[in-house]
């Protein structure tokens, strides 16, 4: 993965073969959809869409498969999730190469998302042995009480273009340990990825002789994506993406009794203390704004800064951006790739134009690079904009590489910022004062989902569960015990005495 872009065709060979290698089958090729790159703008192939009735087939496959999945003993299942993470494992360059194409990211990124497969396939097999229930006493005696967790149905997932493939495998490996089985509608920007994900995963399922129709994959539009959501047969649906699509999805869950998992809009922050060692926080904040070309749901995108550090900062922040190297991923040198479409650049510049209007001042970036060389591509200097006060454009989440900069006076007003935005994914505080570190994780502190010290806002681990509140929809995937999510509760209580007392006293017969 080291080559320097020089020519269309290059990306083209290197994503067919990486496609061959992952043992995708000639079918999912056709002529009605296509599959560009950021990299270039280039179309990277031609796929075959899935109509309705055929989205429908997969759902029921799918329906009937876990009749059979749901009575397999979970350690066998998590046998199938072992085998998976060691193909995975077999192909991860294969499948950074492909998502590099897809989403744009640079190299140590699109191979720390495969990674991030390989590492909850680690994760869910352990959790295959450990679906625990509690046994509680009982008030009456000669019973028990106990509760148990069952296989819930069909997991729809939804996934979007910035994670193609990571938080898809956050759900698939721990609904498939559960005994669920799955349903994906990748991004439409992104079904590459998911093609090569399917392959490897079906080539596991063969494998392990497991149900052959436990995994559908459904390459289709919004559209087809709305027959997901609204199918009773979908028994949690799974989705990320924007607030505006949850805000669409969650009643229509909601309305046939449906279980949704949200993952939605992160507007992330940094407080910044007089007392913060400055060349750590950097190296946090450059990474956070600028990784994925901001492009991430836990990218920094406000930061909230002592007034007595705050110009300190800003310059080490302006001359640190000035060192970015921007341009194509392909390239090992560069750490800023394209925005994904051109639409992404518009709302960039249209949030940079809004903020000038609303008192701030661009310190540094903004502009489109590389158009010569790349015409049909997206690629921006990373923007630096000093901000007056957290205005509307700072409550509203821009998907590109700005960081607003505003400052505080007292803690509690850094707090009261950082929990302002509609929004509550990720957080964090750089300091050295303990105090402040606790008050910022504590129940007064953050009210985000994720509230780190001393560490930027992205970069999540798979053992620590993924989510956040408010209108990032309070869904929580991967580690800890969010395993939960796909499986049912029930209460069993016992009665080995021979006799029928009642709870609470009654007397009855």
């Amino acid at each position: 993965m080291t080559e320097t872009l020089t020519q269309s065709s290059v990306l083209t060979t290197r994503v067919k073969a990486a496609l061959e290698a992952c043992g995708v089958d000639a079918s999912a090729y056709g002529t009605d959809r296509s599959s560009f790159s950021p990299l270039t703008g280039e179309v990277l192939a031609q796929l075959r869409s899935h109509g309705a009735d055929e989205v429908d087939a997969a759902i029921g496959k799918a329906d009937a498969a876990f009749k059979t999945w749901r009575e397999v003993p979970a350690p066998e299942r998590g046998n199938l999730i072992k085998r998976w993470g060691e193909l995975l494992t077999e192909h991860k360059e294969d499948l950074a190469v492909i998502v590099q194409a897809e989403a744009g990211k640079i190299t140590s990124e699109a191979l720390g998302e495969v990674q991030e497969m390989i590492d909850i396939c680690d994760f869910a097999v352990g959790q295959s042995r450990m679906l625990y229930g509690k046994t509680m006493p009982s008030e009456r005696p000669g019973h028990r009480l106990m509760e148990t967790w069952h296989p819930l149905g069909v997991v729809g997932v939804i996934s979007a273009f910035n994670f193609p493939v990571a938080v898809y495998s956050w759900n698939t490996a721990l609904a498939l340990v559960c005994g669920d089985t799955v349903v994906w509608k990748p991004s439409e920007i992104t079904m590459l990825s998911a093609l090569a994900s399917h392959a490897l995963l079906a080539r596991a399922v063969r494998e392990c002789q497991a149900p052959a129709d436990i995994h559908q994959l459904i390459v289709t539009d919004r559209v087809g994506g709305q027959l997901l959501v609204k199918d009773p047969r979908v028994a949690l649906l799974s989705a990320t993406g924007s607030v505006r699509m949850g805000r669409e999805i969650a009643p229509q869950v909601a309305e046939r009794f449906g279980r949704a998992l949200l993952e939605l809009g992160g507007n992330n922050a940094a407080i910044v203390s007089p007392t913060a060692d400055l060349d750590l926080a950097l190296r946090g904040i450059v990474f956070s704004a600028v990784g994925t070309a901001g492009q991430r749901c836990t990218s920094m995108r406000r930061l909230i800064v002592h007034e007595s550090i705050v110009d300190q900062l800003t310059e080490k922040l302006v001359q640190a951006y000035g060192t970015l190297s921007i341009g194509s991923p392909l390239d090992e040198k560069n750490l800023v790739g394209p925005l994904v479409h051109e639409r992404s650049f518009k709302d960039m510049e249209q949030a940079l134009v809004d903020a000038q209007e609303q008192g701030g001042t661009i310190l540094t970036g903004g502009k489109r690079v590389l158009a010569d060389e790349f015409p049909n591509a997206y690629y921006v200097e990373p923007a630096i904009v000093r901000m007056p006060s957290q205005t509307q454009v700072v409550h509203d989440e821009t998907f590109a590489p700005i960081l607003y900069v505003v400052t505080y006076s007292d803690f509690d007003e850094a707090i009261a910022l950082n929990n302002e935005v509609p929004q509550g994914l990720s957080s964090s505080v750089f300091t050295q004062d303990q105090g402040e570190a606790e008050r910022f994780m504590a129940a007064s502190g953050s009210d985000c989902g994720i509230a780190n010290v001393n560490i930027g806002t992205s970069g999540a681990e798979i053992g620590g569960a993924f989510g956040g509140e408010k209108e990032t929809g309070g869904g929580r995937e991967s580690g800890s015990d969010s395993w939960k999510v796909y499986m049912r509760q029930a209460t069993n209580t016992v009665n080995y005495s021979g006799k029928l007392p009642l709870a609470q006293g009654v007397e009855f017969i």
